[in-house]
């Protein structure tokens, strides 16, 4: 069960979360949320998660291994929040874990209780809508889909 959304409440504010993913529809879901979140005097959050990988190396190793794909998380972070600063003119709240991604997902909306929306793009490959899409009934807050075939000029109009 989720804890009651505070985003409501005096001194809070609506925030809309979209997940980095490094794929096209991503792109889609960031620039959705951001015109949501503008447009609704709201935030953004933007969720990177680093995937478990096989880190259970030698110590050295593992550390290493780590140290690089939290590089290359705060790479991809850094550039999606300039392009969100550029486009939509918000700065975006930046959080970046490691784990599962739908786990971390509801972990985070339960830590910040101001998330009262996830923002996702479904993909238009043969391998369907991505699997955060797939497994949207287990979140615990409201999720907007965007079809993959709406353009900028769209999803600005619909935001």
């Amino acid at each position: 069960m989720v804890s009651k959304r505070l985003s409501r409440l005096e001194g809070h504010r609506r925030k809309f979360m979209a997940v980095i993913d490094g794929t096209p529809e991503c792109e889609k879901a960031v620039h959705y949320a951001g015109r949501r979140a503008k447009n609704s005097n709201g935030g953004l959050v933007l969720l990177f998660v680093i995937p478990e990988g096989d880190f259970q190396q030698w110590l050295g190793v593992e550390q290493i291994m780590r140290a690089e794909a939290r590089e290359e998380a705060d790479a991809v972070m850094a550039k999606a929040a300039q392009k969100v600063r550029d486009t939509i003119g918000i700065d975006p709240e930046i959080v970046i874990r490691e784990g599962n991604a739908s786990e971390q997902i509801i972990l985070l909306v339960e830590e910040d209780r101001d998330i009262a929306v996830l923002v996702l793009a479904a993909g238009s490959t043969k391998e369907g809508p991505g699997p955060l899409v797939s497994a949207v009934a287990a979140f615990p807050i409201p999720v907007t889909v965007l079809p993959d075939t709406l353009t900028a000029e769209e999803i600005d109009a619909l935001a």
